[in-house]
């Protein structure tokens, strides 16, 4: 019996010290995970503020009625995605084909006087009215006298002139060719003035685009000017917003800053293109246009805001990162950091892209702590 009672309490002793063991080995498995690191470092930065901007596409035309007419055709609703030169919008042009038909009657009209002109001049240039033998006929005797004694005795007498009755002739016959002339000119340019309306008629997208909000319907009456649609180019887009003057002084061509649209897809960089001339008198701003990323979620009139530097504000020290740091889980970004060698999830405000790459930290960091670069999908505080 003594002998059984020793071998449980050996074999007891045994088991109680596998299990310290064992847990020693789990410890060290997981403290022993090796990740890529990097040290927090600290910058001088500038203090930052937020402007509201609105979101446009990047082209952007109203199309405008030219003519007068009843609205036949429209390619579709708000969204319709059409290509360069397919129809958009069609106004009725039965008017403008009945008065074309009559242009082009003009134009025969026109073809046949300076038809007849020309062969009155060409008459008169070689068979001159002022030889001609006019009078009764049979054989023109009377006539012919008067050629021969009555225009010779007046010539003679100077009170004709037969070379300057020609002339005279002829010029009369060489302006009814330049009237007719013109006259056809005039009825082709009738003509090309119609053909130009009539082009007015169908309106063709200029670019690939959408549709993004129409004016009238089929069956519509419009007049030169009223609006028929808008058209767009929305495979890019843009951020337009009214910057007070003291903070667009610190932004310029090409700079990269963060935006956040309302469409809940987190913070994009956005490039400054183009930086207005002119401040707006009564509201002292300087409207600023920011490019988007190709396809960043959102859509034209979503209201966006834009961290822009602050130059007013003391420079100060100020965490950065790398970008391959962050990481998005929900709304705000975070970074893990090895806190007694264990990764610890940290929630972060961030400020905007650095020159060298990094991103600055607003809160949520301090300088000289490890950070884990590239965090596999599954980590979380503590390891487990």
């Amino acid at each position: 019996m003594t002998g059984l009672r020793t071998t449980f309490l050996l074999a007891g002793s045994l088991l109680v010290a596998a299990f310290p063991a064992a847990l020693f080995g789990q410890s060290e498995q997981a403290t022993s995970r090796n990740f890529d690191t990097a040290l927090i470092t600290t910058t001088q930065v500038g203090g930052t503020a937020t402007v509201g901007g609105t979101v446009i596409p990047y082209k952007e035309i109203t199309l405008s009625a030219q003519v007068p007419g009843r609205i036949t055709f429209l390619a579709g609703f708000e969204g319709f995605h059409a290509t360069e030169g397919q129809a958009l919008v069609s106004i009725d042009d039965d008017g403008i084909q009945a008065r074309r038909a009559a242009a082009i009657a003009q134009i025969h009209q026109a073809e046949a006087a300076l038809r007849n002109a020309q062969m009155q001049y060409s008459r008169e240039l070689y068979s001159p009215r002022v030889n001609s033998i006019t009078g009764i006929p049979g054989m023109g005797a009377p006539a012919l006298f008067d050629q021969f004694f009555t225009r010779g005795i007046a010539d003679m007498a100077g009170q004709t002139s037969p070379q300057l009755e020609r002339q005279a002739d002829l010029y009369a016959q060489g302006t009814g060719v330049a009237q007719a002339q013109s006259a056809l000119v005039a009825a082709q340019a009738n003509l090309d003035a119609l053909d130009a309306q009539l082009r007015d008629t169908s309106h063709l997208a200029p670019f690939d685009g959408i549709i993004i909000e129409k004016f009238v319907e089929v069956g519509d009456t419009v007049q030169p000017g009223m609006p028929l649609i808008k058209f767009a180019f929305t495979d890019y887009l843009r951020i337009v917003a009214d910057v007070p003057v003291r903070l667009a002084a610190g932004l310029e061509v090409g700079m990269i800053v963060p935006a956040r649209l309302d469409s809940g897809s987190g913070t994009v960089q956005a490039k400054v293109v183009q930086i207005f001339p002119v401040a707006d008198a009564q509201r002292h701003t300087v409207t600023v246009k920011f490019d988007l990323p190709f396809g960043t979620q959102g859509g034209p009139g979503m209201y966006v805001e834009v961290t822009v530097p602050d130059g007013s504000v003391i420079a100060r020290a100020q965490a950065a990162v790398p970008p391959e740091a962050l990481i998005w889980r929900g709304s705000l970004p975070s970074v893990f950091v090895l806190e007694n060698g264990e990764p610890s999830l940290r929630l972060l405000r961030i400020g905007y892209p650095l020159p060298d790459g990094r991103i600055s930290v607003v809160s949520g960091l301090s300088g000289g702590e490890q950070i884990i670069l590239n965090p596999p999908a599954d980590l979380v505080s503590g390891g487990n």
